[in-house]
C-alpha cells in the first residue's frame, strides 16, 4: 500500500474509533478531528490516483485496484458510502471546498 495513503487511512480509522467512543463534551471535537483526518486521507488518495500511469475511468475500475481493495477491507461499513462518494469525485476531477465537505 502507498505509505502516504496508508498513514492517512490509519489516522482516519483511529479518529473514527475515538469519535465512536466520544460522549458529551468530547463529541464535537472528536467529530471535527475525524472529519479533518478523513479529508486528509481523501487528499492523499487523490494524489495517488492522479499519479497513476493509467488512471481508472470508472468507479468500478478504481475499486478493483489492489490498494483500493485493501482500503475498502479496512473501512467500517458506515464510512464506505462517504469513501465511494469521494472516490467518484476524484475520478471526476472535482475537489470539494471546505464548505461542501460533509454537507
Amino acid at each position: 500500500m502507498n505509505r502516504k495513503v496508508e498513514q492517512a487511512l490509519e489516522s482516519t480509522l483511529q479518529q473514527w474509533q475515538a469519535m465512536s467512543k466520544a460522549d458529551g463534551d468530547d463529541a464535537e471535537s472528536t467529530a471535527d478531528a475525524f472529519q479533518t483526518s478523513f479529508y486528509r486521507f481523501i487528499d492523499a488518495l487523490r494524489e495517488w490516483v492522479n499519479a497513476l500511469p493509467q488512471r481508472p475511468e470508472s468507479l468500478e475500475a478504481l475499486l478493483e485496484l489492489p490498494l483500493i481493495e485493501g482500503i475498502v477491507d479496512q473501512l467500517p461499513g458506515p464510512l464506505y458510502l462517504n469513501f465511494e462518494t469521494e472516490a467518484e469525485l476524484i475520478l471526476e476531477h472535482i475537489i470539494r471546498t471546505d464548505d461542501d465537505k460533509y454537507d
